[in-house]
């Protein structure tokens, strides 16, 4: 048989061209498939989160309605101070609901603590002014919830939240300093604990054991990470800790708002979406604002605009107080140098503290309170040195309280 000369290809050789163009293409087509999947998941993910977190904000339209009816009983924005923000932060000490828990009457409810918060324009600093409960104001006609109408009077400060809710209080900020509150947040019991939880527990320094069996603290001195319901009663705790005054107890929250800013801003929660989560969630759940200030995105912005502040420029300090003249239970404002604090924040200017209890310098003196029932702006606006910004007894968010002790 002749030998067949016919040249066969060997053996392995690869597929023709066609070929490996239909297996490219379906290669392409099925990777092409996964990827858009997986951008489709995450972004209904994604959608799915913000819808949630969006929905957990309570909006206080009660309040927004009963602030735009007394638009022109309002202070007017100050045109110096374009761009700047101050934000009611209001406690409420509500007995109703899950904070029933905390015994008093459910459903009466009174500003537990209340703290003004000033972001400079250029969002460069921020001031935390804490407004103490007990201290004598006059408060101007409210709305109370049954639709009536109180007669403005002389009373404690945290009575205007029972009188006329949220309205009163910011009407009552609102008159006191001649500053305008664009936003409010209002946070009781329950939401503060999640919100202390979230993050996974605050450090506080404690200078002296704690044993109360009241505020359920337990605690050894020196440095503490507190979880909700320790935390709780550490900032509310009053006739056994130090001297029993809501100074100190105001001087406390202060310092844990401060370890709370540190904690956040060196452990990276607010760029790790693992820690943010579970602290967003805990945040939009907790709190009722206005309607300004009840978005996720809204409330993103203002975490950005705070979480950008350097800590030695976030300054938390009390409005300068002393017992008030006709009952030592009381507090009363210690003027000019009130007027002198909330001038400075009108205006837009940076606050300058000294550390409690150091000496004061020799132009922070203060002259005596006005007469009960005046106005305390309007009563002390008229001393040539109210425009001055002298330096305040106060903090600031960089200093750690055990290294102060």
């Amino acid at each position: 048989m002749a030998e067949d000369d016919t040249a066969h290809p060997p053996t392995g050789t690869p597929p023709t061209a066609p070929g490996r163009l239909r297996r490219r293409r379906r290669f392409l087509m099925i990777t092409a498939g996964v990827v858009a999947f997986l951008l489709v998941g995450t972004g209904a993910l994604f959608w799915f989160a913000y819808r949630k977190l969006d929905g957990n904000i309570r909006t206080d339209t009660a309040t927004d309605r009963l602030l735009a009816r007394l638009e022109s009983e309002r202070p007017s924005r100050t045109a110096g101070s374009g761009g700047a923000e101050n934000i009611l932060l209001i406690g409420s000490d509500d007995r109703s609901g899950a904070n029933g828990a905390y015994g008093g009457e459910a459903g009466t409810q009174r500003s537990d603590s209340t703290i003004l918060l000033h972001l400079a324009a250029d969002r460069k600093h921020a001031t935390a002014v804490s407004v103490p409960r007990d201290v004598m104001v006059t408060v101007p006609a409210c709305e109370r919830p049954d639709g009536t109408r109180s007669k403005p009077g002389l009373m404690q400060f945290n009575w205007a939240f029972e009188l006329g809710g949220p309205a009163c209080s910011i009407r009552t900020v609102e008159q006191l300093s001649g500053i305008r509150i664009d936003h409010y947040v209002i946070l009781d019991f329950t939401g503060f604990k999640s919100m202390v939880d979230a993050i996974g527990g605050v450090e506080v320094c404690v200078p002296q054991p704690i044993h109360d069996k009241e505020a359920k603290l337990d605690l050894p001195a020196g440095r503490q990470t507190l979880h909700g319901e320790q935390a709780l009663g550490y900032v509310r705790a009053r006739e056994s800790l130090d001297d029993g005054s809501d100074t100190q107890r105001m001087g406390r929250q202060q310092q844990f708002l401060a370890s709370l800013i540190r904690k956040v801003q060196s452990q990276g929660v607010l760029l790790n979406p693992a820690k943010l989560w579970p602290v967003l969630d805990a945040a939009t759940s907790s709190v009722k604002a206005d309607g300004g200030l009840s978005s996720l995105g809204a409330l993103y912005d203002l975490t950005q605009d705070l979480r950008g502040i350097p800590s030695p420029d976030v300054v938390f300090l009390t409005t300068p107080r002393r017992p008030y003249r006709y009952d030592s239970d009381r507090d009363e404002f210690v003027q000019p140098l009130t007027t002198q604090l909330f001038t400075a924040l009108r205006n837009d200017r940076q606050i300058t503290v000294r550390p409690p209890g150091s000496a004061p310098s020799p132009t922070a003196g203060a002259s005596p309170s006005p007469a009960p029932g005046v106005d305390e702006a309007a009563g002390a606006s008229a001393s040539p040195s109210a425009g001055a910004s002298p330096v305040f007894e106060g903090r600031t968010a960089d200093v750690d309280a055990c290294t102060a002790h």
